[in-house]
């Protein structure tokens, strides 16, 4: 499974192991699979125990996700992030403005939308609408 980043494809370089959120335990630093419906309170107030956050797009058509990562973002989660799952090139630079760091795709959908595609949203401060109404 590929991990985008805005240089290109990667080989998965985290090696934590994830934990679904509603399965926290009670102390430790941990990394949390957050699914699309998940209730984020429980989360939000152990975001400084938290290294990773992999959410989950079950579904290309299923913009939750952006939602949750903006969420995250603004209530002060400075680390890893990474959308997982069904996941477009053409939804990379909505992916990186919500928040996250990183898209981790299966190998299907990477043969069939190969490295050049995601670089090539790789600009994504670039075309931005809110980026040119702050300038």
């Amino acid at each position: 499974m590929p991990i985008i980043r805005d240089d290109g494809f990667h080989a998965d370089d985290l090696t934590a192991t994830f934990v679904p959120s509603d399965e926290m335990p009670a102390n430790g630093p941990l990394a949390v699979d957050v699914a699309p419906d998940a209730d984020l309170a429980p989360l939000m107030d152990r975001l400084g125990d938290v290294t990773a956050i992999r959410v989950a797009f079950p579904s290309f058509a299923d913009g939750r996700g952006f939602t949750i990562a903006s969420q995250l973002r603004r209530a002060g989660y400075a680390g890893r992030l990474r959308a997982a799952g069904h996941v477009i090139a053409d939804q990379y630079a909505m992916a990186r403005r919500a928040g996250f760091d990183e898209v981790e795709i299966g190998d299907d959908l990477a043969a069939r939308q190969p490295e050049a595609q995601w670089r090539a949203r790789a600009d994504w401060r670039a075309h931005s609408y809110q980026m040119r109404l702050r300038a």
